[in-house]
């Protein structure tokens, strides 16, 4: 690696700071709903200043939900685009927008109602208010494509449904944005309280499609008839955190409802389960990601892994009902564990378990992983090692050359842990390439032995900050709404 020049762009005065965990605490779920195509993904990706959510003038085109964590003015909060939590194009519309809603309703903390300038109000909007009124939550008033001053008039009709002053934004010209942010904080406890009271141990959710045997994995770790299980999905209506031990180890049991493609979520219970999965990976250290062994790895299966990879959570993946696989083929584990890691190509490094829940086999293999995991997530690296890694790393394979200039990385240290955290000091955080982010996180995991954990990589230099998967941000100060399921997690 390059000695860095002296100055202002190599900010490596704190490189002593002692390493700690990133702080803990419950951050608050805001859910972005509205009628289909009044721009709520784009207002979703003016927040965080990339394209996370597909955005189209097609309605309905959000297929999935998008769930980030945004940082604004010292809060945090994670920020939920719905597109519509239970999309079923059979049903009327009507019906659609109202599961939507009490979905969102249920499990956000505060919501934000998008509206849309341009055509006024409509019987679907006034709707969507009636029910948000009778909810009592927190709501702001958001009237979206008010794309210029000349056009801020059209944002007065929607204050009739009675939510207040409607807030202009413009998401395609990111046009009151903190506006907006500001209004939403105001509903938010005050910045810097007290995490939450941490109970011992790590904290494990257990998550998955519905029937897959959360459940009845929570019951035989615990050794009790605790939750209810049933064969019909969607039993379990809510998580549940109960403290346990494992070998003398403290550890809490995080059991969450299902997770379910929008399209198979029933109306009752179910719809209910989304945000709360969504807010359990968010306290999780680790997440059990159960899957199905007559059904292995779907594409639902992906959409939750891919949550608590965002999130930046330690993940392991659970072959449960492993009994009702025929005895030959449970002496393949071997290529199920190979087909599931094919499917989770994305997170190639997380360990497989194979249970049955029914019976209790595969449990103490599975609690010591997850341990395993927990403990390499709070893993602190010999800082020496460290910079011996890395720096024969970019000797063999050096930043590619690209028409803005050359990276240059002057040096590396761990800054926290829980997820663990590595700060790189560089000339210009621009000139990171995504495939040479991957190339130094790969060194690190391989160096240090990260597996089940996904790192998190920070790129600092010239008051810019690039933090690996995100977007390159404008700059290090500011009130600029920072994003990313890492910041404030477990």
């Amino acid at each position: 690696m390059q000695e860095p020049t002296s100055g202002p762009d190599d900010p490596t005065s704190a490189l002593d700071d002692p390493i700690a965990p990133v702080p803990q605490a419950a951050r608050p779920i805001v859910a972005i709903v509205g009628r289909p195509n009044v721009g709520k993904s784009s207002i979703f990706n003016a927040v965080l200043g990339r394209r996370a959510a597909i955005v189209h003038e097609e309605p309905g085109t959000t297929r999935d939900r998008v769930t980030a964590g945004v940082e604004y003015d010292g809060h945090k909060m994670l920020l939920v685009d719905t597109g519509g939590l239970v999309t079923e194009p059979e049903t009327e519309i009507e019906a659609h927008i109202a599961a939507q809603v009490e979905a969102a309703v249920d499990g956000a903390d505060v919501v934000l109602l998008v509206t849309d300038a341009r055509p006024g109000l409509t019987p679907p909007d006034r709707d969507v208010a009636a029910l948000l009124r009778r909810s009592g939550k927190p709501v702001v008033l958001v009237a979206n494509k008010v794309d210029s001053e000349r056009h801020e008039a059209l944002a007065f009709e929607s204050q009739q449904l009675g939510l207040g002053d409607a807030i202009p934004v413009s998401a395609l010209h990111h046009r009151g944005l903190d506006d907006m942010l500001e209004a939403i904080v105001r509903h938010l406890p005050p910045a810097g309280d007290e995490p939450e009271e941490h109970l011992g141990g790590p904290h494990i959710a257990i998550v998955g499609r519905p029937n897959v045997g959360k459940s009845a994995l929570a019951n035989v770790i615990l050794g009790t008839e605790r939750s209810i299980v049933s064969e019909v999905p969607g039993t379990t209506r809510d998580a549940l955190d109960t403290p346990f031990e494992f070998k003398g180890e403290p550890g809490v049991l995080i059991d969450t409802a299902g997770i379910r493609r929008r399209g198979a979520v029933q109306p009752g219970i179910e719809r209910y389960s989304v945000l709360r999965a969504v807010r359990a990976i968010d306290r999780a250290d680790v997440v059990l990601v159960l899957l199905d062994a007559t059904e292995i790895a779907t594409d639902q299966d992906l959409h939750i892994a891919g949550e608590a990879r965002e999130a930046f959570k330690g993940v392991v993946v659970v072959v449960n009902k492993w009994d009702l696989v025929p005895e030959a083929g449970r002496r393949e584990a071997r290529v199920t564990r190979k087909a599931v890691l094919s499917r989770l190509r994305f997170m190639p490094h997380v360990p497989v378990v194979f249970t049955s829940a029914l019976h209790g086999e595969g449990i103490e293999m599975l609690l010591r992983t997850a341990f395993d995991v927990h403990a390499k997530r709070m893993q602190e690296v010999d800082r020496s090692e460290l910079t011996k890694a890395v720096m024969n790393a970019v000797a063999r394979h050096l930043p590619p050359v690209q028409a803005r200039g050359s990276l240059k990385i002057y040096r590396v240290k761990q800054e926290a842990v829980g997820p663990p955290t590595f700060v790189f000091y560089c000339n210009n955080p621009d000139r990171v390439h995504f495939s040479y982010e991957r190339f130094l996180e790969n060194t690190i995991r391989e160096a240090f032995d990260f597996e089940g954990t996904h790192l998190r990589l920070e790129f600092r230099g010239r008051g810019k900050s690039h933090v690996i998967g995100q977007s390159r941000s404008r700059g290090v100060g500011g009130r600029r709404p920072q994003s990313g399921a890492s910041r404030g997690g477990r």
